[in-house]
């Protein structure tokens, strides 16, 4: 299923001495794998600091989860700033605060440094509830007292009454693909180069060994299982949306905390609407498209479907992404994943933290996001749920079938995508077995 954002700029066309000349054994300052919009701000940053940067990618430019984005830039993140001051301090809640806000202002300076035409603008971000209320009060006092322009109201554009919501001011959202066709088009990329392992300074891809100084992983899902655990650390969900047109145009970006709570922004004149969010292999029964529609039946009548599509989004236990050293034995080796389903603001913090820890520059925000940081208390609760999932996939998998090429999970049937998905890792097939999502690195 095409994506708004694919129907409106179709395939992005590279440059054919930068997309289709033949790789050969090369030395780079930096190789980053995956060209999805984290390896592509990455790169660009890396390149502007004067470092020779190749990007690999295994199939097309922005082909996984960034075009599959609903695209907004933001700092408001669920229910986050009263549950960080809790679990891990005020200190570093406000640098998670800092770095998304932050995060929101880069965008905006690059996009008028170039002059890019990818419909950014600044609009407010709302949470809202129908019953949580004092959780959406105290969320509003945490975010404002880190340095969020927020504040709780009763007044949204919803054409549904709400029982509270927060208003974060000066937020963004953009086209995603719009953008990537511009800041793309000076850097080295080689598509359809899968890379199939990484050994020491050696990337190998299908067709060719490359060696780098550094190589970064932003393919999402983390290449590797050892080291770096990522495996253990973080589990996948998966979100449905679907593109109205003829709908009256709202402002503002809206996210609902509720059980059945909807996303929805406008994009130009397409209404994105989104929701049914469950993790990865768990969808049992279809309804995901069912229950979207018939919302867009109920709340927004003169709606036309003009598109809809599914994403996918790493969640790590303790909710703050993964940024910087691949793991404490592998000293050249960097990844960017876990980005929840903020993947735009945290594409950006990406590439701000690893442009500085690749030029020798200290970042203000590495020791938070470092993937060797260990903050027990805040995710020691969804470690064990995954590690129950996980075990359960993995001994149904001894005697079940289809199983994972991963690590030999039994494979659940999600029948609104028609795909075989994994409920330890997250890895998805076809139905004939074909791979459409890692961390598998091949067919079953």
């Amino acid at each position: 299923m095409e994506s708004l954002w694919r129907k409106q700029i179709g395939n992005l066309s590279l440059k054919e001495d930068t997309a289709g000349a033949e790789m050969t054994d090369n030395h780079y300052d930096v190789i980053v794998v995956g060209a999805g919009m984290a390896g592509l701000l990455i790169a660009y940053y890396l390149k502007e600091q004067g470092r020779n940067v190749l990007v690999l990618e295994a199939k097309e430019v922005a082909s996984g989860q960034t075009e599959r984005t609903t695209a907004k830039i933001t700092s408001q993140h669920d229910v986050k700033y009263s549950r960080l001051i809790q679990n891990i301090g005020a200190k570093k809640a406000r640098m998670y605060a800092a770095a998304n806000e932050a995060a929101i202002l880069e965008y905006e300076k690059l996009i008028q440094k170039n002059g890019i035409e990818c419909q950014f603008e600044r609009v407010p971000a709302y949470l809202y509830t129908m019953k949580e209320v004092e959780t959406l009060r105290e969320e509003a006092k945490a975010a404002a007292s880190l340095g969020i322009d927020a504040c709780f109201t009763t007044d949204t554009e919803l054409p549904f009454a709400v029982a509270g919501a927060v208003c974060f001011r000066g937020q963004a959202q953009f086209s995603p693909l719009e953008f990537i066709r511009c800041i793309s088009d000076e850097l080295t990329i080689r598509e359809h180069a899968k890379v199939t392992a990484i050994r020491g300074n050696r990337v190998v891809t299908e067709e060719a060994v490359l060696t780098a100084d550094k190589i970064v992983v932003a393919t999402h899902y983390p290449l590797r299982n050892v080291p770096g655990f990522y495996f253990l650390r973080q589990h996948q969900e998966r979100s449905y949306v679907i593109a109205l047109s003829g709908c009256d145009r709202i402002k503002g970006m809206y996210y609902g905390i509720d059980k059945d709570g909807l996303s929805v922004r406008q994009a130009g004149d397409i209404l994105l609407l989104g929701g049914g969010a469950h993790r990865t292999g768990e969808a049992k029964h279809c309804g995901a498209y069912d229950f979207l529609t018939e919302v867009a039946r109920h709340y927004f009548p003169k709606g036309k479907e003009e598109a809809r599509w599914s994403a996918q989004d790493c969640m790590p236990h303790d909710g703050i992404p993964f940024i910087g050293r691949y793991s404490i034995f592998t000293p050249h080796l960097y990844v960017a994943t876990g980005f929840q389903k903020w993947g735009m603001t945290s594409s950006m913090v990406a590439a701000m933290i690893l442009r500085d820890e690749l030029c020798g520059r200290q970042s203000p925000y590495r020791a938070l996001f470092c993937p060797q940081r260990i903050h027990v208390c805040a995710g020691i609760k969804n470690f064990l749920m995954d590690m129950g999932m996980s075990v359960m996939g993995l001994v149904r998998g001894l005697f079940l079938r289809p199983r994972c090429s991963h690590m030999g999970c039994e494979l659940a049937w999600n029948p609104d995508e028609k795909s075989w998905d994994c409920p330890c890792h997250g890895s998805r097939f076809d139905e004939n077995g074909n791979l459409l999502d890692n961390p598998a690195k091949k067919d079953i």
